[in-house]
């Protein structure tokens, strides 16, 4: 197997993702890669750029955000130069990696710069939007003399489109819950708000609740969501809202309680401004309109607060996402709930993070009550027939997990040697196999 040139090491799971991607582009030409929000699915695609070197990449994204952080994570973890492609930013044409706006692409003046052959490997950032028009328009243009691979945390669409249409094999996937075992990702501790919220009379509009009735559902219960977060005025919080007028609103109700509280949205001038002090620690709380979905990276964030409801599996799992990397500190993310009133039964719960299907999601729903941590929720759900809870960790390793979390110390990944365990299996438990609180003092740096 080929290995990458890199200036930083790949997590075990991530060098077991990358050789997967080779074994299979070795029978499929297009493949998903499936990786959790915090994953560093970035970080795998660089090194494939690196590997596939001297065949040039495309990496398609389309937000900003996205093609930035594509840009920074490349030249960090390979030493490889990427150019932009978007708006006024013109690429080279011998340029190792370009990274490039799908927006810009749409455009076949722009598009057509290129060769149909001018790209060995096309990688697609948030691949669930690949059926779109705009997407398939230019992957047509090259991939019959490229690999792809689509990267995305979750492997379905919210509009019930297949993504199997296009893409051929899932060569790997981990699941939010691996990685929260594995000490990568922050547990996630919820806290249902005993407060009903009726979303009877929301229509719906491509696939999900249309944001303007959620706006008139929830405005109502404003002033009380705010009195909860006052509760927890220790916490860093994002909130996520369904219209900017609210998102904007709801801000000053918070400040209107002490909080020290900001929105932002896409038009904010000020926003890198407003960001940055939130990630000091200044602002607290900081309210959007799904501008922070995709491509926003801040660990500290220990409080996820979800006044977005949503049918997509994708979406929930990306706004969550927010919240669940590693910080110095923070031993776990609290997730909000409410008591959304629904007579459908697609509304997605902290449940369908982990669930394989309805009927689990149901199961973990019932477990968790009021509250309390998914992965635990989940343990009880899986309960066998004779109503014996599935084994959980010992105690003492998961206190020493948390101990862990808190110091901000990460498992020794890809390494094995005599007496020493690599992290996938002193943190990998899994049901009938339980590690010992030694195997936690081997992944200790």
């Amino acid at each position: 197997m080929t290995t990458s040139p890199s200036k930083v090491a790949l997590r075990g799971y991530q060098v077991a993702a990358h050789e997967a991607i080779q074994r299979g582009f070795a029978e499929h030409q297009r493949q998903l890669l499936v990786l959790p929000t915090g994953g560093g699915k970035t970080v795998v695609l660089a090194h494939l750029a690196a590997t596939h070197q001297p065949r040039r990449t495309l990496v398609l994204a389309h937000r900003e955000e996205l093609i930035t952080q594509a840009v920074d994570k490349i030249r960090a973890v390979t030493g490889l130069i990427p150019e932009v492609e978007m708006a006024d930013f013109r690429a080279s044409l011998n340029a190792p990696v370009v990274v490039a706006s799908v927006q810009t692409l749409v455009r076949s003046s722009r598009r057509e710069r290129w060769p149909h052959d001018h790209f060995g490997l096309l990688v697609v950032d948030e691949a669930h939007h690949s059926l779109a028009d705009s997407y398939l328009n230019t992957l047509r243009y090259f991939d019959e003399n490229a690999f792809v691979l689509g990267v995305t945390a979750t492997p379905d669409r919210g509009d019930k489109k297949n993504l199997g249409r296009y893409y051929q094999n899932i060569p790997y996937e981990v699941t939010l819950l691996d990685l929260v075992q594995q000490n990568w990702l922050s547990p996630i501790r919820v806290k249902t708000v005993p407060l009903e919220i009726d979303l009877d009379d929301v229509g719906t509009t491509a696939g999900d609740y249309n944001a303007q009735d959620l706006g008139h559902a929830i405005e109502p219960y404003l002033e009380r969501v705010a009195d909860v977060l006052a509760e927890h005025v220790q916490r860093k919080i994002l909130v996520f809202l369904p219209l900017i007028s609210l998102s904007r609103g709801f801000a000053e109700l918070c400040r209107q309680r002490g909080l020290r509280a900001e929105h932002v949205d896409g038009t904010s001038d000020d926003r890198g401004d407003i960001l940055a002090r939130f990630r000091r620690g200044e602002t607290r709380v900081l309210t959007n309109a799904m501008l922070l979905t995709e491509g926003y990276d801040e660990p500290s964030i220990d409080c996820v607060v979800c006044l977005r409801p949503t049918k997509i599996r994708s979406l929930y799992s990306q706004i969550v996402g927010r919240g669940t990397r590693l910080y110095p500190g923070k031993d776990h993310l609290l997730l909000l709930d409410f008591l959304w009133m629904s007579e459908e039964h697609v509304l997605m719960k902290p449940a369908n993070l982990i669930a394989a299907d309805a009927e689990e999601a149901n199961a973990i729903t019932e477990a968790l009550g009021f509250g309390g941590d998914l992965e635990e929720a989940k343990g009880k759900a899986d309960a066998d027939p004779c109503g014996h809870a599935a084994p959980a960790p010992p105690p003492e390793c998961k206190a020493q997990r948390a101990d862990i979390r808190r110091a901000g110390v990460r498992p020794v990944a890809g390494r094995r040697g005599p007496g020493r365990l690599c992290a996938d299996d002193a943190l990998a438990w899994r049901p009938g196999h339980e590690p010992t609180a030694r195997d936690f003092g081997q992944v200790r740096r």
